[in-house]
């Protein structure tokens, strides 16, 4: 509660945004690089107090927050996680988790619309809130931590006995999706107990497989005996202990071959790729794959066309495996990952931007190790708000939570 308290103080005293009393043109809002549509009431300014005022429905469609309107009281009450904010008609000052905080211009009625000031939005979401006059444009970009995250699991067996305490650290640190190895000596019924609680916390789990020689087209039994694994699992649950997708590492690029004869082991991991995508059409299953993040700069043999783009062609999403402990400058987060965004934006598909926790011996810059959470949650955020620009962003994954967890 402090610590909340803190942040929405320090926002109320960096953001003080303070408008011209008449917009020559409409205010456009984006959120995380999307453009937000205001069908029923645009925001508007508010002569009164300079405010730019912006629907409370905003709130609750592109911000994920629940929002209850009061008319007893004429209040509106959003629920965020674990935050209670409670904002009356008329107040300039809002109930936070039952303390009183006072932010500057309260909320109000236009044409049977409850309209907040947006500066509100920013403290309760702990936002960032970028006012461009020039182009009355409003640029809100979310907290890092609450972009949705994804982990992988790479011993099964933990599942065996740290079920609690896995999920409960997965949804403290925004984890949507667990990446979980699949181990065929563990009971079903362990999986099913494990994806349950995990479902129960809206957290889905991905049954994760792969390794180099899969590339290969010898070990095509292998997959298929994985991927029948996994249906006929599914089968003998209920939704809420299933699996939601299959998630492949294969990373072939490990092999001694990739450097001797890359075309034949380019060819070959592509006609198993071939067979994963037939496998799986017309399933519900969402397909990932672990990348690097030089991959687009490898062509299909024969093309000038990259391989990034070949696999998102077939497939849902990839994670790019974008491993750089700082967001900004050349060879950083978000310049790696540049080009995979801009192919995945084009065809419509997913992107993940993962980091590593664990040692590395590439080099001192590759892995959070050696840093704080805090650390690496300012990198993150710094490469959030460049990279929420792409439709194809969907936030972030954290190699691994053996190591994550670890972290101080």
């Amino acid at each position: 509660m402090r610590k909340l308290l803190f942040c929405m103080l320090a926002i109320t005293l960096s953001l003080g945004i303070c408008l011209p009393n008449v917009s020559a043109s409409p205010i456009q809002v984006t959120v995380d690089g999307h453009d937000v549509a205001f069908p029923d009431e645009p925001p508007y300014v508010d002569k009164t107090s300079n405010r730019t005022m912006v629907p409370a429905k905003f709130v609750s469609e592109k911000l994920g927050a629940k929002v209850k309107w009061n008319g007893a009281l004429n209040q509106i009450a959003f629920t965020y996680k674990n935050d209670t904010v409670t904002l009356g008609i008329g107040d300039n000052y809002a109930q936070v988790n039952g303390k009183t905080v006072t932010f500057g211009g309260g909320a109000t009625v236009q044409n049977g619309r409850t309209m907040i000031p947006l500066r509100f939005i920013s403290e309760i979401f702990h936002a960032d809130v970028d006012w461009q006059p020039e182009r009355n444009q409003v640029h809100i970009t979310t907290s890092v931590k609450n972009v949705q995250k994804g982990t992988w699991m790479w011993d099964s067996k933990l599942i065996e006995r740290d079920q609690e305490k896995i999920v409960n650290f997965a949804s403290d640190n925004g984890v949507a999706s667990i990446y979980l190895q699949i181990d065929r000596d563990i009971a079903p019924e362990i999986y099913a107990s494990f994806i349950r609680i995990a479902t129960e916390k809206q957290i889905i789990v991905e049954a994760l497989a792969g390794r180099p020689e899969w590339a290969y087209k010898t070990k095509q039994d292998e997959i298929k005996k994985f991927m029948a694994w996994v249906k006929s699992y599914n089968a003998s649950v209920g939704a809420e202990e299933s699996f939601a997708g299959l998630h492949f590492d294969i990373e072939p690029y490990l092999l001694a071959e990739w450097k001797t004869d890359n075309k034949a082991v380019l060819e070959s991991w592509m006609d198993n790729l071939r067979l994963i995508e037939k496998e799986t059409k017309g399933s519900d299953m969402k397909i990932t794959l672990d990348v690097p993040y030089w991959l687009n700069t490898v062509k299909v043999p024969g093309t000038e066309y990259s391989f990034s783009a070949w696999l998102l062609e077939k497939f849902d999403c990839l994670v790019i495996m974008d491993y750089r402990n700082f967001a900004l400058g050349k060879n950083g987060i978000v310049e790696n990952a540049n080009a995979m965004m801009r192919e995945a934006s084009t065809l419509n598909k997913e992107v993940i931007v993962a980091v590593e926790t664990a040692k590395s011996l590439e080099s001192d810059r590759a892995s959070f190790y050696f840093k704080s959470i805090e650390a690496m949650e300012k990198e993150l955020q710094a490469a959030h708000k460049k990279l929420s620009r792409y439709s194809s962003y969907a936030g972030f994954a954290i190699h691994d939570y053996i190591s994550w967890a670890a972290m101080k």
